[in-house]
């Protein structure tokens, strides 16, 4: 299985923690060079301090917001412009916690600008160097609510659903090209969004974190939460030549969790 990433360029978005940082890990394993994506300069410094490097690999940074979509797609330029990207990992944090109905326009128009149009700016801004390569993976994490929409999770849920919309459509018009573009749909997974969501069903039920822990994992099969690195590597998969001939899916890593096929 051809899983060799080596002269490859992959920016990985949201790599500050949690499964960003856990897919540069990966990616750089495989031997590609990587620049990272987040808000915290500090952070980022030490992301690529940190990661795996080997013969000709240069890690790199990008300090950026994803719901600046003015200031994201000139970084993202600048960034094609020094160095084509042939592997794009979309990667941000989730809109905040609480049901759909009393949300705000502005929460749903934030969730989008920060996911779909942020993910919009990046893919738009390297496409032009995957083509001209004639080979690129596009690899949105998403979530398990584009097959079941999860209670409490209204802004999210819907927006998750038109990344996934948006995913399949591109999948479609870019195949030709040699240019994947897939979704990774991770279940709970040991990171600060899974912090969050707790501490919200602990304040609403009245219930320790230990309790809710344990009410969510009922749903689990595997009986525990997934590491970043488990997510990881499902990603590093569908950005390797291995992968050339998987497109436009939609790929759960759950331990389980997802009922329906």
């Amino acid at each position: 299985m051809d899983l060799d990433l080596t002269g490859r360029h992959a920016l990985v978005c949201g790599a500050s923690q949690g499964i960003g940082r856990a897919c540069a890990v990966e990616l750089a394993r495989l031997g590609a060079s990587i620049t990272v994506l987040a808000r915290r300069t500090d952070v980022l410094r030490q992301v690529i301090a940190d990661l795996p490097r080997g013969a000709g690999q240069q890690h790199a940074f990008l300090a950026a917001d994803s719901s600046d979509t003015r200031g994201l797609r000139a970084s993202a330029r600048q960034l094609v412009a020094a160095q084509p990207v042939h592997i794009l990992v979309n990667n941000s944090g989730g809109p905040p916690p609480g049901p759909a109905h009393g949300a705000s326009i502005d929460a749903f128009l934030a969730a989008y600008r920060q996911h779909l149009i942020g993910n919009h700016v990046l893919a738009e801004s390297v496409i032009p160097g995957m083509q001209a390569a004639g080979y690129g993976r596009i690899v949105n994490i998403i979530s398990t609510s584009v097959k079941e929409p999860i209670a409490g999770l209204g802004v999210s849920n819907t927006t998750r659903w038109a990344v996934a919309g948006w995913a399949k459509t591109l999948a479609r018009e870019l195949a030709a090209s040699g240019i994947t573009v897939n979704n990774v749909l991770p279940g709970y997974t040991r990171t600060p969004r899974i912090e969050q969501i707790i501490a919200t069903r602990s304040e609403k039920s009245g219930d320790n974190a230990e309790q809710v822990q344990q009410s969510m994992l009922v749903d689990v099969p595997i009986g525990r939460f997934a590491e970043p690195a488990e997510i990881a590597a499902a990603v590093a998969f569908l950005a390797s030549p291995a992968a050339s001939y998987i497109t436009g899916i939609n790929l759960p890593v759950d331990g389980g969790r997802t009922r329906s096929l």
